[in-house]
């Protein structure tokens, strides 16, 4: 029994290994050395033994999240940490998970996570995920995203999460030009992360990249405070707070839900993700309504994110040790885009 379970922790170890390795590559390298489909596989893996076994590594992945920062770039350390979401590969799954509440659907963009703060109407700071803990701060960078706007109505201060991507047909372009096999990027989550994290914004900028906002995180100001009560989340789960919003530009009232926080972004002049409401009668045809869109879809995804519309309730929920139970990503079965 005993030899059984040393076995199963050298697995164990040599996953970690691995994982690290791939999430080294990634984060810190702008490379990818395995496809996701691997890498959730592994994953996955390593999350049954350590199930199985009661045994969880000081390096195990499912316990850190991400990759250190790399030295380039000023670092900053977040004002509480970002999670990443819990996955789940079936759509009944989604269905269940949602016990009767309404929630928001939208795509998992799949590109470099970035955290905005404006204040008195104008951007004042661009901070990326980094390792979930700390980021490097890009602002110049930031100010050259094609859609991004650079002052917005909104006077107090504002803190929101959205996406860096490059399109598939501004990556086919960019790719093209470059001489050499080995010198192209293998897909364009890993030339965004290097166009957004370049020393040079001349460079960023030539690189056309866009950005979609997913969550608002907080924003105070005259009669209105979003006070975050909950831990950030990475991949356009969670949300900060209620919005008591009476007399500021752009808001009429109380904002309670996932759904007002987009069209209050939208009337900031913010590029939004795209996103449906959903509830148990129509979650799975909206499901079938994204995996229809990808084929033409020009922003690259890897999935969806599902979140209660309802952010009391939402917060009331909580979260584990990494994840936050307000929100969940689908992933889908196979990797449908590269």
């Amino acid at each position: 029994m005993q030899a059984e379970k040393t076995v199963k922790t050298e697995r164990m170890k040599e996953l970690a290994a691995v994982l690290n390795k791939a999430s080294r590559a990634y984060y810190a390298q702008d490379r990818e050395i395995m496809s996701n489909l691997e890498y959730d596989a592994l994953y996955e893996e390593l999350e049954a033994l350590e199930k199985e076994t009661g045994i969880v590594l000081a390096n195990s992945p499912t316990v850190n999240v991400g990759y250190e920062a790399v030295d380039e770039l000023p670092k900053e350390r977040h004002g509480t940490p970002m999670l990443s979401l819990d996955k789940t590969k079936s759509r009944e799954d989604l269905r269940d998970w949602l016990q009767g509440h309404p929630a928001v659907l939208s795509w998992k963009l799949d590109g470099l996570t970035i955290v905005l703060t404006y204040r008195d109407g104008k951007l004042e700071k661009a901070v990326t995920r980094g390792n979930g803990e700390i980021g490097e701060v890009i602002t110049n960078n930031a100010k050259t995203f094609v859609n991004l706007p650079l002052a917005i109505p909104y006077e107090g201060e504002l803190v929101l999460r959205g996406e860096a991507v490059i399109s598939y047909s501004d990556f086919e372009k960019i790719n093209a030009e470059i001489e050499g096999v080995d010198a192209k990027y293998k897909n364009p989550r890993n030339l965004c992360s290097g166009s957004v994290r370049q020393l040079n914004n001349e460079i960023t900028a030539r690189r056309n990249v866009r950005f979609y906002a997913f969550s608002l995180v907080s924003a105070t100001g005259d009669n209105l405070l979003v006070n975050p009560s909950m831990e950030e989340t990475d991949l356009q789960g969670g949300h900060s707070g209620r919005v008591d919003a009476a007399g500021q530009e752009g808001f009429a009232g109380v904002m309670d839900s996932v759904e007002a926080q987009f069209d209050f972004l939208e009337r900031q002049g913010f590029e939004v993700v795209e996103h449906y409401l959903v509830d148990d009668s129509s979650i799975l045809d909206t499901v079938a309504l994204f995996e229809r869109k990808i084929e033409d879809n020009d922003i690259p995804s890897d999935g969806l994110v599902l979140i209660y519309n309802d952010i009391a309730y939402g917060q009331s929920l909580g979260r584990t040790a990494k994840f936050p139970r307000n929100s969940i990503a689908f992933k889908w079965a196979d990797e449908l885009r590269e």
